[in-house]
C-alpha cells in the first residue's frame, strides 16, 4: 500500500561485501551484466565431407566473439573469417575443438560474418555466414519536444492515469524519431497528485520492474530524467504505482539507435554555473522570467549531460534548459516550490557554439547551479549505450547494519570494462536536510580488502537534495574511474536510506 514516502516496491536486499569499513563505507554488489545473443549460421555449403559451423555472441557494445568449428577432427585447417567491415582473420580450426575469435567493429550497425575453409589434400571446401547486429547504441539529440501530456491528451487519451495502471507512449516513429531506436531520454513529470506513489518507465512488452523512476507525494509536481529501453513495438510504458490517478508528462531530448551518431564521454562532476557566487554567469539570482547562457561544450559536441539545481526560490516555478540561440520550448526540467532546493538530471542538445540557455519560468528570482557530468558527440570517445532491464543493486532499508551512514558513503563496485553507468538513485526515510553526491572512488577493491584504502575526498557537487520526510529520486550517469568503484555520499547530518537501480551502461569497445 503506497505511503507518502515509498521508494517503489519491496525487493530482495542487496548483498554486502565483506571487509568493508564499518563506519563510513559499505559496498553494494551489482548483479552480473552482459547481454549475449547466440546466432546460428545458415547451412554450410561445400563438400559433404567438410562443413564449417559458426555461432556469434555479443561480447561488448561494438564487439562479437565468433566460435568456429569443423566437422572433421584432422587435419587442422586454416579458416578465413571475413568480418564484413573490410577486415579479415585466419584461424586454425578443426572438428575436434572450437576456436573463439573476438572482433571489435569501429562503427555500430549490422554485419554479415563469412567463414571459408578448404582442404587442399582432398580438394574439398566449405563456407558459412552469420548475420549480427552490434549491441550498443549512440545518442542523437532531439527537441526538447513534448510527446506526452495526459492533461491535454497529447500522446495518449486525455485524462489521468489510473492507480496501478499504465499508459503506453509511442517513441519510435513519433515525429521524426526513426524506427528501430533502442532507448530514449525522457524528462518525465508527475503532477496533479492526490496521494503518495511512484512512476516506473520501462520497455513496452517487458515485465514491469520493481525499480522506480519518480516518487511523489500528494500535491507535488515531480520531474525526473529517464533513459528507458524502447520495446519492439517502438513504445514505452509509464506505470502509476499509486492508489490515486495522476497526470503524466514526458518530454524527449534525444534517442539511442544502432547507428553512428554521438558517443558519450563521462567526467567527474564539474561546476559550470553557480549564481550565488557568479560562477559561469552574472552573480545573483536569476530574475523571474529571466535567463542566462553558458558555454558547456567544445566543437564536436551535440549534447551534454547536466545536473541542474534551483535554490532560494521566492515562489513556485520551473527551470527550462534548451540549446542556446533557440526559442525556449514549453517543456520544463526542474519544478520547485517557494524555498525549495530541487535538482534534476538534464540531457540537452547544445547550440552551435556549445552553449545552453537556462530560463527561470517563475515570476520571481531564484539561484541556479549547473554541474557538467558528461558530453555526447563525435569527439567524445565513442562510448555506446547499452540499456538493460532495471535491476536493484543497493537498498539500505534491508541492510543489517542500518541505514546510509551520516556524512559517509556507500561504495558500489562495477566492471572496469564499462566507461559509465546509468543509475536511478532514491533517498527515503529522511530525518533532516541533506544532499547526495556521486563520484568515482580512488581506491581499488584490493585496497579495501587489505586495509590500505585512503579516505576519498568529499565531493562538492550535488545530485539530489532532500528535506526531512521526503522521498526524492534522480537519474545518475557516473563514470567508474580507474578501479570500477563509485561512492554515493550522504552529505547530510542525519541518517537516511538509499536505493539504487541500474538502467544501463556505456561501453567504449
Amino acid at each position: 500500500m503506497p505511503g507518502p514516502a515509498q521508494a517503489a516496491d519491496p525487493v530482495e536486499p542487496a548483498a554486502q561485501a565483506a571487509g568493508a569499513p564499518a563506519v563510513d563505507a559499505t559496498e553494494g554488489v551489482a548483479a552480473g551484466f552482459g547481454t549475449f545473443t547466440s546466432t546460428a549460421g545458415a547451412t554450410a555449403t561445400g563438400s559433404a565431407q567438410l562443413s564449417v559451423f559458426l555461432s556469434a555472441r555479443m561480447s561488448s557494445a561494438h564487439g562479437f566473439e565468433l566460435t568456429t568449428s569443423l566437422n572433421r577432427g584432422t587435419p587442422p585447417l586454416d579458416t578465413t573469417i571475413d568480418w564484413g567491415d573490410g577486415s579479415t582473420d585466419t584461424v586454425v580450426a578443426s572438428g575436434s575443438s572450437e576456436t573463439r575469435t573476438r572482433h571489435i567493429y569501429k562503427e555500430l550497425g549490422e554485419y554479415t560474418i563469412k567463414a571459408a575453409v578448404a582442404d587442399p589434400v582432398l580438394g574439398t571446401h566449405a563456407t558459412n555466414e552469420v548475420r549480427v547486429t552490434t549491441l550498443g547504441s549512440e545518442f542523437t539529440p532531439y527537441g526538447p519536444t513534448r510527446l506526452l501530456d495526459t492533461r491535454s491528451g497529447t500522446g495518449a487519451v486525455k485524462g489521468k492515469v489510473q492507480g496501478y495502471s499504465s499508459t503506453r507512449l509511442k517513441v519510435a516513429g513519433n515525429g521524426s524519431i526513426p524506427a528501430g531506436v533502442t532507448a530514449v531520454a525522457l524528462n518525465v513529470t508527475a503532477t496533479n497528485t492526490t496521494s503518495g506513489g511512484h512512476v516506473s518507465v520501462f520497455a513496452s512488452g517487458a515485465t514491469r520492474p520493481t525499480a522506480s523512476n519518480i516518487n511523489f507525494e500528494a500535491g507535488q509536481t515531480v520531474p525526473n530524467l529517464v533513459i528507458a529501453k524502447v520495446g519492439e513495438d517502438g513504445c514505452v510504458e509509464l506505470y502509476n504505482g499509486g492508489w490515486e490517478p495522476v497526470d503524466l508528462i514526458a518530454d524527449v531530448t534525444g534517442y539511442f539507435s544502432r547507428q553512428e551518431a554521438g558517443g558519450y564521454a563521462p567526467q567527474a562532476p564539474a561546476r559550470v554555473v553557480d549564481t550565488r557566487y557568479g560562477t559561469g554567469t552574472q552573480r545573483g539570482p536569476v530574475a523571474g522570467q529571466g535567463s542566462f547562457t553558458v558555454k558547456v561544450a567544445e566543437p564536436g559536441a551535440t549534447a551534454v549531460a547536466l545536473n541542474v539545481t534551483v535554490t532560494n526560490p521566492q515562489e513556485a516555478g520551473h527551470l527550462t534548459v534548451h540549446p542556446a540561440g533557440q526559442t525556449a520550448p514549453t517543456t520544463s526540467n526542474v519544478n520547485f516550490t517557494a524555498g525549495q532546493t530541487a535538482a534534476n538530471s538534464v540531457i540537452v542538445p547544445v547550440g552551435k557554439d556549445g552553449e545552453v540557455t537556462v530560463r527561470n519560468g517563475a515570476w520571481t528570482r531564484a539561484d541556479v547551479i549547473v554541474d557538467l557530468v558528461g558530453t555526447y558527440g563525435t569527439a567524445s570517445g565513442g562510448a555506446a549505450n547499452v540499456p538493460t532491464t532495471p535491476v536493484r543493486t543497493i537498498d539500505t532499508r534491508s541492510w543489517p547494519n542500518g541505514p546510509w551512514p551520516t556524512r559517509g558513503y556507500v561504495r558500489q563496485g562495477f566492471s572496469r570494462e564499462q566507461e559509465a553507468w546509468v543509475l536511478n538513485a532514491t533517498v527515503t526515510n529522511t530525518r533532516g536536510t541533506g544532499f547526495l553526491s556521486v563520484a568515482p572512488d580512488p581506491n581499488s577493491s584490493n585496497d579495501y580488502a587489505h586495509g590500505t584504502a585512503v579516505t576519498p575526498e568529499r565531493p562538492v557537487s550535488s545530485t539530489l537534495n532532500w528535506t526531512a520526510g521526503n522521498t526524492v529520486a534522480n537519474l545518475v550517469q557516473t563514470g567508474t574511474g580507474a578501479h570500477g568503484i563509485v561512492d554515493l555520499w550522504n552529505q547530510g547530518w542525519d541518517a537516511a536510506d538509499l536505493v539504487v537501480d541500474i538502467f544501463g551502461y556505456y561501453d567504449n569497445e
